[in-house]
């Protein structure tokens, strides 16, 4: 043994210590972390739209391709999230002409170029890739994002409602979820923190707030009058937190809505506008579906346009406006582009919300690059103009026919009801389960609309979400089903929905 208790053990040096006792342990390794130990937050989050339906259909999607007879269907379709581009739906060729010469701007020195891609994609990918630090998709930007990218968004902004937007005002985001997640976590301090949250709700929000710890303070959209939002809810549902110890600080009010489809009128927004006013919260708004409005009487309107009408300025009243790339008629969601509009905060608090920007850098170049396209599309006169008006006509139009006949179908079902969309993608039907799905639910230990989900998926392939995982009022039960497959393949998949409703319905009817 040489000096210092050093031993020679094949000719390298260990060191005994602890009495004696050798580092090595015949004890079996346990991993520091483990799920008795991470943050319990984490935990009480919860993300249904990627969630239990959709890890079994993971499963499934698996043993199709193993064994392709192995299952009573040959293909599973993903009617759970909006997703256009993975059900088939084409990209506008405006922004991807665009976007391919900004990520290769070494395209634009060559002649060729002028026969593949139109006259106005080219002058504006030379302005955008002039802009970015660079000249490179793949560099850093600020961290709001590029300038003259937020310029084009705010004068987008200002054309959309009439009333003047600050490129200063905007910070570009990784889809709009960064920019929810970023406000909740700088609004919530603790537990005795609020926020309110339409139920049903897309569950970004409730997940978010549980990471932040803070309290989501639900108020319920009226089913019966086509998921309306009833200013007396707000007001009852505040009185009753704050009677619990709880500081509302924000609304949260998606329109149009997910997952229950519904645009919201001028006088709604207004009284909704009021109603913040009067209780001085923050009025964040979800507005990624701006684009996507099928009912003929109804229109989107922005709530920024709806307060400056109002008289109210960034003097006076705090909104946060979200909008994304995802959604609309163009579904770019793997580019995860989006934007923020922050007015009616202090320059102090702006400089947090700066700084928590800071933190990831920035958002990804090519998500703003499209986010500045779809905010200032091709005019009448440009080259693209024409076809853009086709593509961006021809989804919507489709998406309307898509929702229409799929809510004509679910109401033709025994004890489903569903309400029709006005617009963004989705329908959230509503079905009332008979007792004996109820037991069965029960006994394989599931919630009871998870247990017709699955039932479902697993007979046909169509992956839908349990009205459970928005929250629903108590006692009822419904799932959201996108609009998203393509047109022509609606027929089949109302079919087989149908067929396997009225096996479900004489299963367990007795």
């Amino acid at each position: 043994m040489g000096a210092n208790g050093v031993q020679e053990v094949n000719g390298n040096s260990t060191s005994n210590i602890d009495n004696g006792k050798s580092l090595s342990s015949t004890a079996p390794w346990c991993p520091p972390i483990n799920i008795d130990n991470i943050n319990p937050k984490v935990l009480e989050c919860q993300y249904a739209v990627r969630g239990e339906i959709v890890a079994h259909a993971e499963r499934l999607q698996q043993k199709l391709l193993q064994d392709p007879s192995s299952l009573p269907f040959d293909e599973l379709i993903y009617c759970n999230i909006g997703n256009p581009q993975s059900l088939g739906q084409q990209p506008i060729t405006f922004f991807r002409e665009v976007a391919a010469l900004c990520d290769h701007p070494g395209l634009l020195h060559k002649k060729e170029i002028q026969t593949v891609f139109s006259s106005d994609a080219i002058k504006r990918a030379e302005s955008i890739v002039s802009s970015i630090p660079g000249r490179a998709t793949g560099a850093y930007s600020h961290s709001k994002g590029v300038k003259a990218l937020r310029t084009i968004i705010a004068e987008g902004i200002q054309n959309r409602d009439g009333y003047s937007a600050d490129p200063e005002d905007i910070f570009l985001t990784d889809g709009a979820s960064p920019g929810v997640h970023m406000m909740i976590r700088l609004m919530l301090r603790n537990k005795k923190d609020g926020i309110m949250c339409p139920i049903p709700q897309y569950p970004l929000y409730s997940a978010s707030i549980a990471l932040h710890d803070g309290t989501l303070v639900p108020y319920y959209l009226d089913e019966s009058k086509g998921w309306g939002l009833e200013v007396s809810e707000l007001k009852s549902r505040l009185e009753a937190a704050v009677a619990d110890g709880i500081n509302v600080r924000a609304l949260v009010v998606i329109n149009p809505g997910n997952p229950t489809g519904q645009v919201l009128s001028e006088e709604n927004q207004q009284k909704i506008v009021q109603f913040c006013k009067d209780e001085n919260l923050v009025l964040l708004a979800d507005e990624v579906y701006q684009e996507n409005v099928y009912a003929d009487n109804k229109k989107f309107s922005s709530f920024k346009k709806i307060a400056r009408s109002m008289g109210y300025t960034e003097r006076d009243f705090s909104l946060v406006s979200f909008h994304s790339i995802s959604k609309g008629f163009y579904g770019e969601c793997g580019r995860r582009g989006g934007y923020m509009e922050v007015t009616g905060f202090d320059s102090d608090v702006k400089n947090q919300i700066y700084k928590m920007a800071s933190v990831s850098l920035c958002s990804n170049l090519s998500g703003q690059v499209m986010m500045s396209l779809v905010m200032n599309p091709p005019k009448d006169g440009d080259e693209s103009y024409e076809l853009y008006s086709s593509e961006r006509n021809a989804i919507l139009s489709s998406l309307g026919r898509r929702a229409k006949m799929l809510a004509e179908a679910l109401n033709k079902l025994e004890r489903v009801s569903c309400n029709e969309a006005e617009g963004a993608m989705y329908l959230f039907p509503r079905i009332e389960l008979p007792e004996g799905a109820m037991k069965a639910a029960q006994a394989a230990g599931m919630v009871p609309d998870t247990f017709y989900c699955k039932r479902l998926l697993d007979a046909t392939g169509i992956v839908v979400v349990p009205g459970s995982g928005f929250r629903q009022v108590p006692g009822t039960w419904h799932f959201r089903i996108t609009i998203l497959p393509p047109e022509e393949k609606m027929p089949t998949i109302i079919a087989k929905l149908t067929s396997f409703h009225e096996s479900f319905m004489q299963e367990f009817q007795g």
